[in-house]
């Protein structure tokens, strides 16, 4: 069933009370605090009430517990067919994730449930056996702190092999792909993982040494929004990993001023022209004639 009695209000309360108690730090106080906070208000003339006097025989007069060990909730009907619906992701499963207890769960939806229309069609090869093992490897040095020896090719077609430290794994929504964040010397790069071609773990390296080594130098993008038609919780909501301020100008205007590393920049300007004239780059300069010339260059094939 989705639905029991025992992920109700009351259940969740006891739990809370009865954790403390196996600790041993349940006082009279805290007991009450517990109700008031998870429970109804009416609550707390009955929970404490039940506990103390043995018509829930869970706790004795010192507050203590026969029960040794920390309740836990098992997982409902709807949690588990989430969770098996979520495993079949295929970019989930890059991680290995443990599935015990599911194999006979029924999804609670599918992938293919899911039409996007806001993301380009050339995503990464998630099920290749070559692109999953390169994904392990990379996932085990940077567990490990260990550098990269990586093979890939260039956006024009070169070939380019280079040993790196392996800062962190990004992905975009927007491309449905991976990126690789290293470190080569003092200098911050980006590879695509559709790009590798081979990935090797080298030997381990000082992490105390790469924290010491500051960020790439980070570009600043001012918008003004008009928020029409929901706009600006869609920009705070597609915006959202990126650090930003966001200013009230007048009653439906916005300055959103944000903050990117360079690589970013494609991308983000993809995202800017999403929104038509609610969204509007007023600085820099140069950001402001990509968009021009993105507008033109669409102008021109529409012809």
């Amino acid at each position: 069933m989705l639905f029991h009695e025992i992920y109700g209000t009351y259940f969740q309360v006891v739990s809370a009370v009865l954790a403390e108690a196996v600790e041993g730090t349940l006082t009279e106080k805290r007991l009450l605090e517990l109700v008031r906070e998870k429970a109804f208000a009416e609550s707390v003339l009955t929970i404490p009430a039940a506990l103390r006097d043995g018509s829930w025989p869970l706790l004795d007069r010192n507050l203590g517990t026969p029960i040794r060990r920390r309740p836990e909730m098992p997982l409902s009907t709807l949690e588990k067919r989430w969770l098996k619906a979520l495993l079949l992701d295929p970019r989930i499963a890059l991680f290995d994730p443990p599935a015990e207890g599911l194999e006979d769960v029924a999804p609670l939806f599918r992938p293919e449930t899911f039409i996007y229309f806001d993301r380009y069609t050339d995503g990464d090869p998630y099920r290749d056996p070559g692109y999953i093992a390169r994904f392990h490897t990379i996932l085990t040095a940077l567990r490990e702190k260990r550098k990269l020896r990586i093979q890939f090719q260039g956006r024009t077609g070169v070939r380019h092999s280079k040993k790196c430290v392996p800062l962190a794994l990004e992905y975009s929504g927007k491309d449905d792909k991976f990126r690789l964040l290293t470190l080569e010397g003092k200098r911050r790069t980006s590879v695509n993982l559709g790009r590798m071609e081979r990935c090797s773990a080298e030997e381990p390296y000082d992490p105390e040494a790469v924290e010491d080594i500051p960020q790439g130098r980070r570009e600043t993008l001012v918008l003004r929004l008009r928020d029409r038609r929901n706009a600006l919780e869609r920009a705070l909501l597609h915006f959202s990993h990126f650090e930003k301020e966001t200013v009230r100008l007048e009653e439906d205007v916005y300055r959103v001023t944000l903050r990117y590393q360079r690589e970013d920049e494609t991308e983000l300007l993809i995202r800017v022209l999403s929104f038509g004239p609610m969204l509007r780059v007023t600085a820099p300069e140069r950001m402001v004639n990509l968009v021009r010339q993105r507008v033109e260059r669409q102008l021109r094939i529409g012809d």
